[in-house]
């Protein structure tokens, strides 16, 4: 199993940075500050497991999901806005406040859709590849779409739900920055900062790339940490 030195693990992974000198590295292919291997998310955070062993015996036995599509691989790094289901359990992987990521308790409905952040457009055979924050892509006949706006999929099909526009008035996710895991109305955009009005009441500037849209009135999905049973 490839290892990292705890000492060196991201400051936003919500474990102990004392114990076993080595632990899981994820594999390549999401931002590694904004996610987790399943196997630290399964034994550190959910404690569903106390050893990598028990993790690796639950990934084969039990269905995990991940996004809805069942996981056996320990590396699979598990990130921002993942939906996680162990044995009807349902979990959505967060940024907090004070800028590390989060498991939280959710519903099944809930944990059925995710938002995602298109980062880039490409064209395919005539046809808009969408290239998502999360390493998805989605084809679409119709280019109605900006980098930036956010879409509302279902899991596992990536059915498109909704599409959310990057604007003025739109409701944004914080996932980084001096106002991280804040979620506020933008009131103004410029080439590359907005300034929104956070849950606070007061008004944050920040880099645009921090900025996560992810409403268009409420928030499209559960972000509240709420309490469970192997907390």
């Amino acid at each position: 199993m490839t290892t990292l030195k705890r000492l060196n693990m991201p400051k936003t992974w919500h474990i102990k940075r004392k114990g076993i000198k080595f632990i899981t590295r994820p594999n390549p292919g999401r931002r590694f500050d904004l996610a987790m291997p399943v196997n630290l998310i399964i034994k550190d955070m959910l404690k569903y497991a106390k050893t990598n062993k028990e993790v690796r015996a639950i990934l084969q036995t039990k269905n995990v999901l991940v996004d809805g599509k069942r996981k056996k691989d320990v590396k699979l790094p598990v990130g921002l806005f993942d939906s996680i289901d162990i044995e009807n359990n349902y979990f959505r992987v967060i940024i907090n406040k004070k800028g590390k990521i989060e498991v939280i308790k959710t519903s099944k409905d809930d944990a059925g859709i995710k938002p995602c952040k298109i980062i880039g457009k490409t064209k395919v055979k005539g046809k808009t590849q969408l290239n998502l924050y999360d390493g998805k892509n989605i084809l679409v006949e119709k280019d109605t779409y900006k980098v930036g706006d956010t879409l509302i999929i279902s899991l596992p099909k990536q059915d498109i739900k909704k599409h959310i526009k990057f604007e003025k008035n739109a409701l944004v996710y914080l996932i980084g920055g001096k106002y991280i895991g804040e979620v506020g109305k933008i009131e103004n955009i410029t080439q590359d900062k907005i300034t929104c009005k956070i849950d606070s009441g007061s008004t944050a500037e920040t880099a645009k790339k921090y900025a996560f849209v992810i409403g268009d009135g409420k928030p499209a999905i559960i972000l509240k940490n709420e309490s469970h049973e192997r907390s």
